[in-house]
């Protein structure tokens, strides 16, 4: 029989709290023209003239405040999850994590899967939702690394499970978990931002539809199937209905912008301190498009924003916790790996 493997894939952390480590990590990471998607040498000034020139110390400074003794959450996060679901899945399966900028790298992970004798891969991005600057970065490297094996594998990808009901249903199950004790007065879902210049490039359309009005999100289709913004609304929608939450207490905000250039609004740091000043006094967040808490929950929503939102009148703001290793989540990547795995050609 061929053993399979599950190729697990987040984005990437430094490998220490310090300066150096976070400058490599920042500049393997933007570096990447799908995350700055802007002329070459343009790039190039804006990384090398300003961003780590002074980054590195601000970023470094945030990240000693989320690590721990078992290092980055992110990493040790993701390094639990693979844990679980190799002992779920038994011994036709292997698994492995890999980050797409640092370690555990890619590359380590495929020889890894080689050696193991593994000629099937499902791979199972962790980033529920599409962007070029994430999903399709990291399935391009895959793809890229894969293709110059000598042995090239057989490789099925786990398409964006946004609203996905495995998905939806593990990040209720986490939600509700949280926040039974805490009676929030508004819930906010708070997503990774994008420029909008990168919503707008994936708008296949012949007749553009991306951000011409008000509602396109509304609903998902051919119009807007690539769209980040509106798998993010979806994701919102089914998890809103799965959590039975009244329509005006809850709302849609996108954080962690880099730059000038308009991001999708409305922003998370700004509607905080709109809610705490509108009379919010206990309120929840959740990040679904993160599965696993790091820097920009734990520092960003945790710390930063909790700090903004009772220094503007607010009382209380809960961070609700990611996937992480739930087992809910275990139990919902098996199924989606399961889903997926069925197009490989047949065991043998």
């Amino acid at each position: 029989m061929t053993r399979r493997g599950l190729l697990l894939l987040n984005l990437g952390t430094p490998t220490a709290p310090t300066v150096p480590a976070v400058r490599r990590y920042l500049r393997e990471f933007l570096s990447d023209p799908r995350v700055i998607d802007i002329n070459p040498v343009l790039r190039a000034l804006l990384l090398y003239g300003l961003i780590l020139p002074t980054r590195p110390r601000q970023s470094a400074k945030a990240y000693q405040s989320i690590w721990s003794e078992r290092g980055s959450p992110l990493l040790f996060h993701g390094r639990d999850l693979a844990q679980k679901l190799g002992q779920r899945l038994g011994t036709t399966w292997h698994v492995e994590l890999a980050m797409r900028y640092q370690e555990p790298s890619i590359a380590t992970a495929l020889e890894q899967l080689a050696e193991h004798g593994v000629a099937q891969i499902v791979v199972f991005p962790l980033f529920p939702h599409y962007s070029s600057a994430a999903w399709g970065s990291a399935i391009e490297r895959v793809l890229t690394l894969a293709s110059k094996r000598w042995n090239v594998p057989a490789l099925q990808v786990v398409p964006p499970y946004y609203d996905h009901p495995e998905f939806v249903e593990a990040f209720a199950a986490v939600t509700q978990r949280s926040l039974e004790d805490f009676a929030a007065d508004r819930i906010v879902m708070s997503y990774h931002g994008l420029p909008e210049r990168q919503l707008r490039k994936s708008d296949e359309n012949k007749v553009k539809y991306c951000l011409r009005n008000a509602n396109c999100c509304d609903v998902m289709g051919p119009a807007n199937h690539y769209c980040y913004r509106a798998q993010c609304f979806a994701t919102s929608r089914a998890l809103a209905k799965r959590l039975a939450l009244a329509d005006q207490s809850w709302e849609i905000t996108f954080q962690s912008r880099l730059g000038r250039i308009p991001w999708i609004r409305p922003y998370t740091d700004e509607r905080v301190r709109e809610l705490a000043g509108a009379g919010v006094k206990r309120l929840a967040v959740v990040c679904p498009s993160f599965t696993a808490d790091c820097l920009e929950t734990l520092e960003e929503i945790a710390i930063r924003a909790r700090e903004d939102f009772k220094a503007h009148g607010g009382e209380e703001l809960r961070l609700v916790p990611s996937l992480n290793s739930d087992d809910r989540w275990v139990r919902a990547i098996i199924e989606i790996t399961a889903q997926t795995a069925a197009r490989l050609p047949a065991e043998v």
